[in-house]
């Protein structure tokens, strides 16, 4: 125990030698989560499901919800995903589930059972516009950030109806010993497109970025959690300066990322592998020179229509990256699932995937004791 928490003390204290942890008071599972993240992906990278062990797809496409231990990645490769996805979507409304109708006790609980398994969990949030809370996260409310950054009192508002909701939530995800269980938070992400309030045409680059370092400054600092990893995750991007044209700094964010989508398939296959790599590489050579890890952090076919996705386009695009993971999105409905179920067509795709050795599941993340590096 002494020589860890000198690790953590040197790291912290001399960042000039490569720490680059935005929480210099981070909790000692969260630094060695972030330590191990960066140099994971030279030996596998994590696969993370959006949601996976809440509900799922049965055989013959009816919904399964709530049981447990189970999930549709564990049904076809019997453990389940390395790295598991939730989102806030609704906290901020006081309900008692999230936008997809997962009760948030429950997904507390699948948290903690995530990280007694040495999985990772990560959170996206989706929530209302904090102007008008009638208006939903897609709803176009123009200036939502400028004016919150305009006028002290709507910040003081949005931190009281938003941010001390988030912070009470993080706070209660503590292990039977006592320990925070580190969380990787991706805010505001998918900034470079405009379907959300806060989109590349409602605020200008300063504005967001002004945005995202107060959100930080402040759960970190006034609210104290120190459980956090902050990744930040733009959509599609057509260069480096345009993926940098909003980033908060390197003293706000821990993770770098991106999201897309692969779409009219099988038309698309070629290019998609293309732009995703292109992006990826991107987002390595970012990550090298600010030491940093990286990740594709949401993705996914819709339905999975390309019975080899998983080694015709995944594998590819995974090749000489390093990523430390990468997330699909979602088995919500029959019309709207991204990773395979018993029975769906890509199962046997997704198995040789799951035997190449490139891509780690909950074993893997269990072996590579993500959360005690210094022991």
């Amino acid at each position: 125990m002494v020589m860890r928490n000198f690790y953590i003390l040197f790291f912290t204290l001399i960042p000039f030698f490569g720490y680059t942890q935005v929480d210099p008071k981070a909790t000692e599972e969260t630094v060695s989560l972030y330590a191990q993240l960066k140099t994971i992906g030279a030996k596998g990278t994590l696969f993370g499901h959006q949601d996976s062990p809440a509900y799922g797809l049965n055989s013959d496409q009816t919904r399964w919800i709530g049981e447990n231990g189970r999930s549709d990645i564990k049904s076809i490769i019997g453990e389940h995903a390395a790295v598991i996805g939730f989102d806030l979507g609704h906290l901020e409304l006081d309900k008692e589930a999230n936008l997809d109708d997962v009760p948030f006790d429950k997904i507390r609980e699948l948290i903690l059972e995530n990280y007694a398994r040495g999985g990772v969990t990560t959170i996206s949030w989706h929530p209302n516009n904090p102007l008008d809370y009638t208006k939903t996260t897609w709803d176009k409310v123009e200036n939502t950030i400028p004016v919150i950054l305009g006028k002290g009192k709507e910040f003081r508002k949005y931190r009281k109806s938003s941010l001390d909701k988030l912070a009470r939530f993080f706070h209660s995800l503590e292990s039977e010993d006592g320990a925070k269980i580190p969380i990787i938070f991706r805010p505001y992400h998918e900034h470079t497109g405009s379907w959300f309030w806060w989109g590349a045409d409602y605020c200008s680059p300063q504005e967001y970025q002004e945005f995202w370092q107060k959100t930080v400054e402040y759960l970190t600092k006034k609210k104290k959690v120190h459980h956090l990893l902050f990744a930040y995750s733009t959509d599609n991007f057509g260069s480096e300066e345009h993926y940098l044209e909003r980033y908060p700094g390197d003293k706000y964010v821990d993770i770098l990322g991106f999201d897309s989508y692969h779409r009219n398939a099988p038309a698309s296959n070629e290019q998609f592998v293309k732009n995703a790599r292109r992006m990826l590489g991107t987002v390595r050579k970012l990550g090298l020179e600010k030491d940093k890890p990286w990740a594709f952090t949401e993705t996914g076919l819709e339905r999975v229509t390309e019975n080899n996705w998983w080694t015709n386009i995944v594998l590819p695009i995974l090749e000489d990256n390093q990523a430390a993971y990468f997330m699909v999105w979602r088995n919500g409905r029959p019309d709207h699932y991204y990773a395979p179920y018993p029975g769906q067509h890509s199962e046997q795709d997704f198995k040789e995937m799951a035997a190449s050795g490139k891509v780690f599941f909950e074993k893997q993340a269990r072996e590579a004791d993500l959360y005690n590096k210094y022991k």
